[in-house]
């Protein structure tokens, strides 16, 4: 109901603007044509007043007609210009309106998102110490418990870092503290504790060793974990999650591989854009807020790299950071 009724407020906007408008441009053709109407009139009868025996006739005849035809100039001149100015203006207008729409409602499914991100954690955190309070369980089965509640509350947190980061980092209130680091070590750090905290997926590791860069560990490290948890995502759970860390002679690259249902082309331009998810909003199932991919963009920018994507064949997709050896 609340898509259906923001699709017919657009529509009515868009009408409304459309024939206001078209008003416009209709007042301004009626506005041309009566001011040239009105020319000519005034020059025949200006014309007409002139006496045929007058010595000076022909040169008052002259002086008449160029001043009708610098009027019919400065007529077809001012009209252009209205016409091009009402035009742009227009088109900015109508721009900028369904840049406003189209953002509020991604703040809204983004409100609707996180909403649903941040209580499926607490609930799950919660029941399971409920659990294990009220319940004398098995080890193992205390050991699953407290994995999953670790699981769950290290997801809470990364979302809380993402939240937070993107807010400071758009009001300049993050300041970085980039010192040279050991990337190597960063990203195994990185896989060892993807695997101990899905302990049901598959991840193959290809890093090699002493790769060293200039960087602030912090937002690097959530930059991955971005990446990492994007991939577990849209991929199936018995598929295997492949990363790389590999390094050149001026840029380093990290890759991160999956099996999913990959990314349209028409799509791969849209998905480091804030709140941006792949697919439709009432047909999605994917667990996210749309704010990791946009963050992991600003963070690598920042550290003046690139981040791209492209399709992994024969399915899925391949992340990849660049960032400059030292």
């Amino acid at each position: 109901m609340a898509n259906l009724y923001k699709q017919k407020r657009l529509e009515i906007i868009t009408i409304v603007y459309w024939f206001l408008l078209v008003y416009i441009l209709a007042a301004l053709v009626w506005w041309f044509i009566a001011l040239w109407q009105q020319n000519l009139q005034m020059t025949n009868y200006r014309l007409n007043d002139l006496k045929t025996g007058d010595p000076l006739y022909k040169a008052k005849e002259k002086l008449i007609n160029e001043e009708r035809k610098r009027k019919e100039t400065q007529y077809i001149g001012e009209g252009a210009t209205f016409m091009l100015l009402i035009l742009v203006g227009a088109v900015f207008v109508y721009r900028a309106v369904r840049k406003q729409i189209k953002l509020t409602a991604q703040q809204q499914n983004f409100m609707m998102a996180i909403t649903h991100e941040l209580k499926t954690p607490i609930a799950v955190a919660r029941l399971n110490l409920e659990t294990l309070r009220k319940r004398k369980l098995e080890e193992t089965q205390q050991d699953k418990l407290i994995q999953n509640t670790l699981q769950e509350t290290n997801r809470l947190n990364d979302l809380c870092n993402n939240i937070l980061l993107v807010s400071q980092m758009e009001s300049g209130g993050y300041s970085t503290t980039k010192e040279e680091c050991n990337w190597s070590e960063l990203a195994k750090n990185t896989v060892d504790d993807f695997r101990s905290r899905f302990p049901g997926r598959i991840f193959e590791a290809e890093i090699e060793d002493n790769i060293r860069l200039f960087a602030d560990r912090f937002l690097l490290q959530l930059a991955m974990n971005n990446l990492i948890e994007n991939a577990l995502k849209y991929s199936p759970k018995e598929k295997t999650v492949k990363l790389r860390l590999v390094s050149g002679p001026r840029n380093h690259l990290f890759e991160v591989r999956d099996e999913g249902t990959g990314i349209a082309d028409a799509e791969k331009s849209k998905v480091f854009d804030k709140f941006y998810r792949v697919g439709a909003e009432n047909t999605r199932q994917t667990k996210g807020t749309g704010l990791g991919l946009y963050l992991s963009k600003k963070i690598i920018n920042d550290h003046k790299g690139n981040i791209t994507v492209m399709n992994n064949i024969p399915s899925g997709s391949i992340f990849i950071i660049s960032l400059p050896a030292l």
